[in-house]
């Protein structure tokens, strides 16, 4: 196996806490540290955000339409000061999701990741989700968005 450069743990770091501590714990404080003030962001669920603060409002409602939201990194792969990440992404669907009030129900749906970084900040994410996956365990019409 390679060893892995200074520069590319910074990069996997950097994801890690993105998703562990930003995302799972919905810590708006780690969100602005780890995030460049102008990330250009593409969501899994479709919408384009600029800034920490348009992810950061992203990142809130999900959270208010799915309780105990998590992110999980199932694999990830590190070029310098980019990286790839292989996801699953769950929670309880409590709150308005897709024009659906919250049923209660668990869902959880797959996606992709591609991350750009200065070496300090991530300043490009851009995530593909399964979107249909989501639609039809909401039991939504497939053209709707979020």
């Amino acid at each position: 196996m390679m060893q892995q450069s200074e520069g590319e743990a910074i990069t996997a770091d950097l994801v890690r806490r993105f998703y562990d501590e930003a995302w799972n714990e919905a810590d708006q404080k780690v969100a602005r540290e780890i995030l460049h003030p102008s990330i250009k962001f593409r969501a899994s669920l479709g919408p384009e955000r600029e800034g920490a603060d348009g992810f950061i409002n992203y990142m809130l409602a999900i959270h208010a339409a799915l309780a105990d939201y998590t992110c999980t990194i199932d694999e990830m792969l590190v070029d310098g000061a980019k990286a790839a990440a292989r996801l699953t992404f769950a929670g309880r669907h409590e709150g308005e999701f897709f024009g659906v009030a919250g049923t209660g129900r668990p869902i959880a749906w797959c996606g992709a990741a591609f991350f750009e970084t200065d070496g300090r900040q991530i300043t490009r994410l851009w995530v593909l989700g399964d979107v249909d996956g989501v639609k039809q365990q909401l039991g939504v019409d497939p053209q709707r968005t979020f």
